[in-house]
């Protein structure tokens, strides 16, 4: 079984974030490494592997709750910066193997 950094660090609560917004079923919180000036994560707070996984099949409701998460924070990163950019990835592109989704803005960060 492979590490999930969200379950495992965030959700559990070893990995202290700075939230953006919170929902019963939804968490959105500034990146521990960001990429860009503004970089936003956000998870449902159950795990699930990934947007395409069977088990997203029968949650539509919590997609949705996502989505409307996603919705608010990109809204006020555009009316902010002027622009936004949603991201997930999937199959070999997801290096976490729990869904979750990047909400960023501005200039991307030179990591060393």
């Amino acid at each position: 079984m492979t590490q999930d950094f969200y379950c495992d660090e965030v959700l559990s609560g070893k990995t202290k974030v700075e939230i953006v917004m919170e929902t019963d079923t939804v968490l959105a919180y500034h990146h521990t490494r960001p990429y860009y000036e503004h970089h936003i994560v956000v998870i449902p707070k159950n795990h699930i592997q990934s947007l395409i996984s069977e088990e997203e099949e029968n949650n539509d409701e919590l997609l949705l709750e996502i989505m409307r998460v996603i919705k608010k924070i990109s809204a006020g990163l555009v009316e902010q910066t002027g622009a936004a950019k949603i991201v997930t990835n999937l199959g070999r592109y997801q290096d976490s193997k729990h869904q979750h989704w990047h909400v960023v803005s501005g200039d991307r960060i030179m990591n060393d």
